[in-house]
């Protein structure tokens, strides 16, 4: 004959797997975080960002810009939670004149600014006079103006520090003309200028590798690390650690050195 257990047993059998079990020790849902990067390179390593994130219970979620300002803007006011786009001098000044309240929390990827030309195939044959498309903003436009300086081209005034402009030129003995744009335009320009000095997270989406195509290029030195920028309130915040310790994670070290051949440095 089957014996069916007493109501008593079934209620102590339950109870005694509640005890082992309890409902806090249930896996808990990733957190949900909103990130923000410039469309390129530094959306496409967040992706890998992402799959490490997801083992260690953050869920990133990618928002893509098209420029440098709007991520700051979004991070300030909230509808961030973090972005990764950006170096030190970059985040300083628009601290600087704009107020915002961000602070860096993770250094990451170095994106050497490269000078480019469909006419030229070396610096020296650019001509007296050329044109020379450069960003438009101070940090990276001056960051221009100093790899110029640097490989012998312009000499710039004493003193004018990571952000020098274009009025800060002292000796110009090739009379470069500079056209100064937004970053994002300066591979469009590339049809209309001579040459153009290009941030490599640009450059890389319309096929220019600062390794293989540039005719000048940044050494690889500076301040020019990118980052990891969240509201000065949060930077404490477990979640993070987590984030930073997630990009900097050998994982996304293998994916960057597989797949950009050297045009983007890894800072760990």
């Amino acid at each position: 004959m089957i014996t069916f257990p007493s109501r008593r047993f079934v209620l102590a059998a339950v109870a005694a797997v509640s005890v082992a079990f309890p409902l806090g020790a249930r896996a808990q849902a990733p957190q949900a975080i909103k990130i923000g990067a410039t469309a390129g390179p530094h959306a496409q390593i967040l992706e890998v960002v992402k799959q490490v994130a997801a083992k260690n219970g953050l869920d990133l979620k990618i928002v893509e810009f098209t420029d440098y300002i709007t991520p700051n803007v979004a991070l300030d006011a909230g509808d961030l939670d973090a972005n990764s786009y950006q170096h030190t001098p970059f985040l300083d000044q628009q601290k600087k004149d704009r107020g915002f309240k961000l602070e860096s929390v993770g250094l990451t990827v170095n994106f050497p600014i490269g000078i480019y030309s469909k006419k030229f195939k070396s610096w020296d044959a650019v001509p007296d006079g050329a044109r020379i498309a450069i960003p438009n903003d101070p940090t990276n436009g001056g960051r221009t103006l100093l790899v110029l300086q640097d490989k012998g081209v312009i000499k710039l005034r004493d003193g004018v520090g990571w952000s020098p402009t274009v009025l800060d030129v002292a000796q110009n003995p090739k009379k470069l003309k500079f056209v100064e744009l937004e970053a994002a335009q300066t591979p469009r320009a590339l049809d209309d200028v001579d040459v153009a000095a290009i941030n490599t997270n640009f450059a890389l989406p319309a096929g220019l590798n600062p390794g293989r195509d540039a005719i000048l290029r940044e050494d690889p030195k500076g301040p020019y690390v990118n980052l990891i920028a969240v509201r000065a309130a949060d930077r404490d915040k477990p979640w993070v650690k987590v984030l930073v310790e997630s990009y900097r994670s050998p994982e996304v070290k293998a994916f960057i050195e597989g797949k950009y051949d050297g045009a983007v440095l890894t800072s760990w």
